[in-house]
């Protein structure tokens, strides 16, 4: 054989000898997450990255009903105190340990006690959790509270190793370990997360990604750009103003689907020092903070028409929203006055924003409207974990921030609200509203809850901790050759089913 033969027949045999592609997904995202532990974390991206990384419990699907995960079935006992959830056997963490009872117990028992955790009061309800065999677990609830399945549907049912828990504690987040389709790589803060395919994931044949990379890019345009020069595959919320662009593009596919969540400002009501000034401490300058507000004109302007005004944590078309509040025109008259019995002509309010466009635009917009009632509103640029690790040490006045929503109505009122809610980070507390709030926990009876949710809603739209803006579409854009996206109202990622095309 002469040696130019030999060589090309090695480089068959190496052409031959080499893996079948692997599917790269690479997705921007507007924020950074804040830490990947989903019982310390709190982002809306930090949740997207989750839906690969860590099953749950149960799921939630694109018509909002709760599903099989990694519970296969469950049961409600007669007096809705006891649920027992059969679950999924054969199912591996990503560090080859098993996921069975003791390891669900270990995770409740976690999210209930970890000093850094947030889902204390997702859980409240829970008085204990129990491995009654080895794939079936019984919650022992302190009173009836039909929120707990969608609780579970999200970050307190997301199961983590015990064996990681244990071993990295507080520091879980730095190196996850969950039971989800993809398995944590790597992370550089304000960079990249990646993650690459389990392959011991129980449904892993409906997994075609190889590897997904999850890139912040806070700049709308940017993130735009970056899709049409193919750096990325896919990105979440599109900017409105892009929407009509990217439908005449034909490499590209446009996806939208109202959310469940709002947008909103926080007011500083008792957390820390900073609380206290004017804004903080007399409701009447809230009022009329909110009066000053055209929020139709609002999200018009900065949404095309893709989002409505709001002024509770449900949409007016919910059957939660009460019609007896409606969203309020705006009164420049009734908000000078509101200033002017509070005993001021003019308010300085410093208001903390997201470093994205988007949300920069529009609270310029706010700030331009206030003005004209008295306030003398500063912007305080920051990004988005930053901003909301200054929300929870009391580090501000004024905070924009959004939710993205949940599944049942509690999900977007109970932990923001009540006095020891994981997330109230106004530390605005209320005993009345408390009681309203865990009344509407415990019934089954949804005109009872509907009942309870108005009344919470009439004290609340009084005293105005949080100030609702509106409710915007999730927007997506992806590239023709991903197929399989499905969006939903959670703004969630679900990668099952979905195909990259080389």
């Amino acid at each position: 054989m002469t040696i130019a033969r030999f060589v090309t027949t090695l480089l068959s045999g190496a052409l031959i000898a080499l893996p079948t592609f692997a599917a790269e997904l690479k997705i921007g995202l507007q924020d950074d997450a804040d830490v990947l532990d989903p019982a310390q974390s709190r982002t809306f991206v930090g949740r997207i990255v989750y839906t690969a990384m860590c099953d749950k419990l149960v799921d939630v699907t694109p018509d909002l009903k709760i599903v099989p995960q990694l519970a296969t079935d469950w049961t409600w006992s007669g007096d809705g105190k006891l649920l027992t959830m059969k679950l999924r056997e054969g199912v591996k963490f990503h560090d080859d340990t098993p996921l069975d009872a003791e390891a669900v117990v270990a995770t409740i028992e976690r999210n209930m006690t970890l000093p850094e955790s947030r889902r204390k009061s997702e859980l409240a309800s829970v008085e204990k959790v129990e491995a009654v065999t080895p794939y079936e677990v019984k919650f022992t609830l302190k009173s009836p509270d039909v929120t707990l399945l969608a609780q579970l549907s999200d970050r307190a049912g997301m199961i983590v190793s015990p064996k990681a828990a244990k071993e990295l504690g507080a520091n879980f987040g730095s190196r996850p370990v969950c039971a989800g389709p993809f398995k944590f790589v790597e992370r550089v803060q304000q960079d990249r997360i990646v993650l690459e395919k389990f392959k011991d994931y129980w449904n892993k044949d409906n997994v075609f990604i190889d590897k997904v990379t999850y890139l912040p890019i806070p700049d709308t345009t940017v993130r735009l750009a970056n899709l049409r020069s193919g750096d990325l595959d896919m990105i979440e919320r599109l900017a409105a103003t892009d929407a009509a662009s990217v439908k005449e593009d034909a490499s590209l596919t446009y996806a939208d689907v109202v959310n469940i969540g709002y947008m909103a400002l926080y007011a500083n009501i008792a957390n820390g020092p900073r609380a206290d000034n004017p804004f903080g401490k007399d409701k009447r300058l809230r009022q009329a903070f909110s009066l000053a507000i055209d929020r139709e004109a609002l999200n018009q302007i900065v949404y095309e028409g893709t989002a409505v005004g709001g002024n509770q944590p449900f949409p007016p078309n919910s059957p939660w929203f009460d019609k007896d509040i409606p969203v309020p025109v705006r009164d420049l008259d009734k908000a000078k006055a509101l200033l002017k019995e509070a005993g001021f002509d003019r308010v300085p309010v410093e208001m903390q924003i997201p470093n994205n466009p988007v949300a920069a635009q529009m609270m310029q917009i706010v700030q331009s409207m206030v003005a004209e009632a008295g306030f003398d509103v500063s912007l305080k640029s920051t990004e988005f974990a930053t901003l909301l690790s200054e929300q929870t040490a009391g580090n501000y006045q004024l905070s924009r921030s959004d939710w993205s929503g949940r599944v049942d109505p509690d999900g977007n009122i109970h932990q923001f609200i009540t006095c020891k809610g994981g997330i109230n980070d106004t530390k605005y507390c209320n005993p009345d509203v408390d009681k309203l709030l865990n009344e509407a926990r415990a019934s089954t009876d949804n005109a009872v809850r509907k009942q309870k949710y108005d009344a919470a809603a009439g004290i609340l739209n009084e005293d105005l901790p949080i100030i609702y803006l509106g409710h915007q579409s999730w927007i997506w854009a992806l590239h023709k050759n991903i197929t399989g996206f499905v969006p939903s109202p959670d703004g969630m990622i679900r990668l099952a089913g979905v195909k990259k095309a080389g």
